[in-house]
């Protein structure tokens, strides 16, 4: 039995957050699950997809945010609880039904996800997706610990249905990804089917409809207002002329910084956990009583903006901060320490910062930049692209996946990025308004994601580029989610189809169409070469599974390679493909056999073909 279905109403267990989020998520009975996996949600789909194998949760790892939110919307309008979980750029994608969804509602309790990304540990930007409750005007909850996210998450769901709105639960890597000991609730049973009524009048939102739901909207705003006004996520404590308000992590860091300060009776601080709508009388009594306030939150000035209206509002002329130079950033995380600082500062207390631990006499820690798996097949398709490519003046749109890697040196082969699909879309105009070799890259699941339509549009208008997509058999980068093309009887899973991404090329018209298995390098770099020199949109299909994913399927055989006495030290093998299974030894290259999966890429490169196998023992 999978540990988050404890039925021990009481029983403590340490959880990560995320986990704690999906442990919320059954408790509340929800019955319909959907998601597209990026890092910091990744864990929550994970366990919901393990769970939903031994209850009637419906899951599924749908094709993008999009799809994922739209077919959510169906189920919760069928009453059935819902949760739809994503990044924070993914909501980016669903923002398009994300804002019609808001006029429609929904009939039983839905909770849309969004895992905020502060300092993007993983991410292509660090937006605030607090906004997306202002604009789409729906409610928002914000918890600052991890048990609070398990217990938040049953109260989102009551909430939904009591204003029959979407909820945006928001969350931040540090709550995402921090452990803590979580007591269990009672497991509700989930309704795992539902009935959809038909009412056009209230469903179909062609315009003469949605006059009439955008007023609904404000309607339930109005009612949201009143429930934040009073909401047990929203609380006051401690007491003094100073005011802090903050929310999400910064709680924490607040709580343990007027601690260290001895600052309890000088310093009241108002925490917000129903951000949207913000409560404003609750705002205003707060701050009518202090001298200044501070506003400590990690992102955009998102309640220091509000603060400040409410506060002109009443015609209160006290001090507030927040976002400023000699304050807080609207960059990066916020830690402890800098929280404990600006407190201080801003409020002119006694305060000795703690002299930092002598390092003096240790080493420092060498850089472990993030790096392509020792025998990853996007070294091999890279390394055969580059070198078919070979006295050309290129461009190499890239993608969000592993292979963005491959845009560090000594590969250097990702020139242009944005989001999720866009090197498609990108090489089109790159190819348009250059006359430049544009060779494009995007991985299998990220072609599913949001690639084909760039990929359409290049057939239309007849675009001239390559695009490449490296097939590894999984979506690798956020932990070996399943995707249309993956095939899950390897997995031992069955009722699932598989779209095979060659159908679906040939499907949209590309003229010119190439399969390689990188790891056969001359082969591999000849039918590159070829599909380059071809005069419109070409595709070539890198076919090799991820080794990852392969050894968790007990696929993988590896053997190691080593490196003989044939060996001239040129370094073809670090200079060209920096394979992480290659270290200097005094002068000499060597290969760690522990490291080594044996793909044989480098002994295919060098030019003294002293890179053999190991001869098996026994």
């Amino acid at each position: 039995m999978h540990k988050l279905l404890t039925d021990k109403p009481g029983h403590k267990l340490l959880l990560l957050g995320n986990e704690a989020i999906a442990r919320g998520a059954v408790e509340a009975g929800a019955a319909f699950a959907t998601t597209y996996p990026g890092t910091p949600s990744s864990e929550i789909s994970l366990n919901l997809f393990q769970i939903s194998k031994e209850t009637d949760l419906y899951f599924e790892y749908s094709t993008n945010e999009k799809v994922a939110l739209e077919v959510a919307a169906a189920a919760a309008n069928a009453g059935v609880r819902t949760f739809c979980m994503m990044k924070h750029v993914g909501l980016n994608v669903a923002a398009d039904p994300l804002m019609t969804l808001a006029y429609v509602g929904v009939t039983a309790g839905m909770v849309i996800l969004t895992a905020d990304d502060p300092f993007m540990f993983s991410s292509q930007n660090e937006q605030d997706n607090r906004y997306y409750g202002k604009l789409s005007g729906l409610p928002i909850l914000e918890p600052s610990s991890v048990e609070e996210a398990k217990e938040m998450m049953a109260e989102a769901f009551a909430l939904s249905e009591r204003l029959k709105e979407p909820v945006i639960f928001r969350t931040t890597t540090r709550i995402n990804h921090s452990t803590a000991p979580v007591v269990l609730g009672g497991i509700q049973k989930p309704k795992p089917k539902g009935h959809f009524t038909k009412d056009p009048m209230n469903y179909v939102t062609v315009p003469a409809v949605s006059r009439k739901l955008h007023a609904r909207l404000l309607e339930r705003w109005d009612q949201a207002l009143a429930l934040a006004e009073t909401s047990p996520y929203n609380f006051t404590e401690g007491k003094g002329k100073f005011g802090v308000i903050c929310n999400g992590v910064s709680f924490g860091y607040v709580s343990d910084a007027i601690k260290d300060l001895n600052a309890d009776d000088r310093i009241k601080v108002l925490r917000i956990g129903f951000s949207h709508p913000l409560p404003g009388k609750l705002i205003t009594d707060f701050i009518r009583d202090c001298d200044k306030v501070l506003i400590v939150e990690e992102g955009e000035p998102y309640l220091e903006e509000g603060v400040k209206a409410f506060a002109q509002e009443a015609g209160l002329t006290l001090p507030i901060k927040g976002k400023a130079k000699e304050l807080f950033s609207r960059l990066y995380e916020l830690d402890p320490a800098t929280v404990r600082e600006r407190i201080a500062r801003y409020f002119g207390l006694d305060y000795t910062p703690r002299q930092p631990v002598d390092l003096g006499n240790v080493p420092e820690v060498p850089q472990r930049p993030p790096n392509l798996c020792a025998g990853c097949s996007h070294r091999a398709t890279y390394y055969a692209v580059k070198k078919a490519a070979e006295g050309l003046d290129t461009v190499y749109p890239t993608d969000i996946g592993c292979y963005t890697l491959g845009f560090l040196p000594p590969l250097s082969m990702g020139d242009f990025l944005i989001c999720m699909g866009s090197s498609v879309s990108t090489a089109c105009g790159f190819a348009q308004a250059t006359d430049q070799k544009v060779i494009a890259f995007i991985g299998d699941s990220t072609f599913f994601h949001s690639g084909i339509t760039g990929l359409v549009n290049a057939v239309f208008n007849n675009h001239n580029f390559t695009l490449v997509i490296l097939d590894n058999g999984t979506t690798a980068m956020t932990g070996h989610q399943p995707h249309p093309g993956v095939d899950m009887t390897r997995q031992n899973m069955e009722g699932y189809g598989r779209v095979s991404i060659e159908d679906v090329v040939r499907g949209v018209g590309v003229p010119h169409i190439t399969v390689i298995q990188p790891f056969k390098v001359k082969k591999s770099i000849e039918a590159v070469r070829e599909a380059l020199e071809y005069k419109g949109v070409s595709v070539i299909i890198s076919r090799e599974i991820c080794m990852l994913y392969a050894k968790g399927l007990k696929e993988l055989n590896p053997r190691p390679f080593y490196i003989s006495d044939k060996c001239k030290n040129h370094r073809d093998c670090i200079q060209e493909i920096a394979c992480p299974a290659f270290f200097l030894e005094g002068e000499r290259v060597r290969i760690d056999p522990t490291a080594c999966v044996g793909c044989a890429v480098c002994a295919q490169i060098c030019p003294e073909n002293a890179i053999l196998p190991l001869k098996k023992e026994g």
